[in-house]
Parts: structure tokens; sequence; C-alpha cells
């Protein structure tokens, strides 16, 4: 089998390499990681468009054979701040910017590491728990159930 990931954010491809060890009918798949266009903006404004964005990149990483979505979710938050959440919106950044602006960190490639959220939780919560968290949701639609 094989899993195209639509993203080459070490984080992302981390999450999907670490969660498919606990499926065994997606264990021994293949990884393949691939910049795609998500359709949106670089940082999405609402859930909505976080949605169509990574239906986006899913369809954009299987031409014409990506016909099935299993939306999962992860929690969400909010900024303690209110002056990064006006970056994002007003001057357009995304978080990864907002958050070096803002003086959180002077990281660049914090999206690729522990998130915006790592942060916040000093550690308690990293930005792969959370796509963990999504993935798990999303592979829901794939357990087998006696209903």
């Amino acid at each position: 089998m094989k899993i195209n990931i639509g993203s080459i954010n070490t984080v992302k491809v981390g999450a999907v390499s670490e969660i498919i060890q606990d499926y065994p009918h997606l264990s021994d798949a293949v990884l393949r990681e691939l910049q795609t266009d998500s359709g949106v903006s670089v940082q999405p404004k609402s859930l909505e468009e976080t949605i169509q964005g990574a239906m986006n990149r899913a369809k954009n990483v299987f031409d014409d054979c990506g016909k099935e979505f299993h939306i999962g979710l992860s929690s969400a938050w909010e900024f303690p701040d209110k002056k990064i959440t006006e970056l994002m919106i007003k001057e357009g950044l995304d978080m990864s910017e907002a958050i070096n602006r803002a003086g959180l960190t002077d990281n660049p490639q914090i999206g690729s590491e522990e998130g915006a959220i790592g942060i916040l939780t000093k550690g308690r919560l990293t930005r792969k728990d959370y796509t963990k968290q999504a993935l798990r949701t999303a592979l829901i639609h794939l357990e087998q159930f006696d209903f």
C-alpha cells in the first residue's frame, strides 16, 4: 500500500508515520511526501477554509482517484494575546510569521517543529500531537465495526 502525504512538513509526515504503526492494515505502507497546493490561503482563517485546503491537498496528490474523504479534527485553541491573531488577519501573516513578529519565538521553522501550541503549552501539547489527533479521528472511518 502507498500513502501519499500532501505535505513535506516534517511534523505532518512524522505524525502520519507514527500513526500508521497503530493500524495493522496500514503499518507496512510506503509513505510518499509531496508538496502540493492547498488552493486556500497560506494561513486559513476558518474551519471551512482549513477543511477545503486539506481536501484540495488530498485531491492533488492522487490525480483522479481521490474520491473519498474522511475528515478528522484536532482540538482548537485561542491565542492568549490578540496581537498574534491581528497580525494574521490584518497583515496576512501565517502563524509562524506572526509569532515571530510578536516575539514569541525567533525560530522561522516553528511550524515544522513544535508549533505555536508547543510554545504556548510549554511542550505539553505539540503540533505533532494535534496532527496525530486529527489523523486518528479521520481514520475512524477505516475501522471495522459490527453495528
